[in-house]
């Protein structure tokens, strides 16, 4: 079994994707309140902000890559 380059890519997105989601939920881990954003927002500690945000953005990159990488082949 080789692993393609086509592989590795899909490989990396799915990591990539899997890692903000666990991102996403360690930030709201301890939080008291979940819904809706704008109060779970605000009762979030600033290093908690930054890793769900950290995660969301490698959600949504993960996302926008793999759409672009379906519409180009």
């Amino acid at each position: 079994m080789t692993i393609t380059p086509e592989k590795t890519k899909r490989l990396i997105h799915a990591v990539g994707f899997m890692a903000g989601v666990v991102s996403c939920l360690d930030a709201v881990r301890d939080a008291p309140i979940v819904w809706p954003p704008g109060e779970l927002w605000e009762g979030l500690r600033n290093v908690q902000r930054v890793e769900f945000a950290a995660g969301v953005a490698l959600v949504a990159v993960s996302i926008v890559l793999t759409i672009a990488r379906s519409r180009s082949a």
